[in-house]
């Protein structure tokens, strides 16, 4: 089984769609979601169809630790990206995975997106396995605030501050010419005077051993186990796969492009994410969901 749906100006025809509405219409689905699934509200990812022209590599944890030089680019470019982040709303994609949610066929949810799009479109215990933008932490006291408080001090600290966003990056920063950069004058936490950073694992950095275990744990009590929109390129994401096809549960992956998942997955569809999981919930509760576009094969 088969559906077409247009992306553009460009008809695509997608097999397998009934072995996915098969697998998720059983239930205990845990969801592992990857900056895929957010390219269709704008935000890009690293290495698929959006992410192939970038250039920028995230920032290092021990260079952000080391070098004022950085840490006054890296929060010029953040105090613009975050106006676009912020801005950001959850696709169909999104909002379909909140819907399986409640209807009782998903049971976790871990994300390796900074965004927030997943719980906007209403999903609910999201594991964020490398964190969220929504928030700052200061790395002396441990203090975790808004994001949008820190953009408040910002704005004051940088009133003349007047350079232009050009392409916002996937961990929410952008890409600004030094000159741009010179002026701009980074604070600190408001409590103890210490270094600031958003509250996410940075290249480099580790994720938390707590976090990784409850990840594992959702993983481990799944029936099956759905990969969205990420290239599994890094262990970080990769190992919950490994881990699955070992206890013998099942994997399915939706990406556009190939992922270093392949091997493991029982079920693999090269498919855009939006109206992929469109057509699964209204093929599952067909009043949850509208789909003009699509006609079912």
């Amino acid at each position: 089984m088969g559906f077409v749906t247009h992306v553009g100006a460009t008809m695509v025809v997608v097999t397998g769609l009934s072995a996915l509405v098969d697998l998720l219409g059983r239930g205990g689905v845990v969801v592992l979601s990857g900056a895929g699934l957010s390219t269709e509200s704008g935000i890009p990812d690293y290495r698929g169809p959006t992410g192939r022209a970038r250039r920028a590599t995230p920032m290092p944890y021990d260079v952000f630790l080391r070098d004022p030089a950085a840490r006054q680019r890296y929060w010029a470019r953040s105090f613009l990206g975050w106006r676009l982040m912020s801005a950001a709303r959850p696709n169909d994609g999104h909002r379909a995975v909140a819907t399986l949610q409640s209807l009782g066929l998903v049971d976790g949810i871990v994300t390796q997106n900074v965004d927030g799009l997943h719980q906007a479109a209403g999903a609910r215990d999201v594991i964020e396995l490398h964190g969220g933008l929504d928030r700052v932490i200061c790395l002396h006291c441990g203090q975790i605030s808004p994001r949008a408080e820190l953009d408040e001090r910002l704005r004051a600290a940088n009133p003349t501050f007047a350079a232009l966003a050009t392409r916002m990056n996937p961990d929410g920063d952008v890409e600004l010419p030094a000159e741009a950069v010179a002026s701009f004058r980074p604070v600190d936490c408001a409590d103890c005077g210490g270094l600031l950073k958003p509250d996410v694992v940075f290249f480099g950095e580790t994720v938390p051993r707590e976090r990784v275990q409850a990840c594992f744990a959702l993983v481990e009590s799944a029936r099956a186990l759905l990969v969205l929109g990420s290239s599994l390129s890094v262990m970080s994401g990769r190992r919950f796969v490994v881990r699955a096809t070992n206890l013998g549960i099942p994997v399915a992956i939706v990406n556009q492009g190939p992922t270093r998942g392949d091997a493991y997955a029982s079920l693999r569809l090269d498919a855009p994410l939006g109206p992929t999981l469109r057509a699964v919930v209204a093929a599952l509760a067909p009043t949850a969901a509208a789909t003009p576009s699509l006609s079912v094969l």
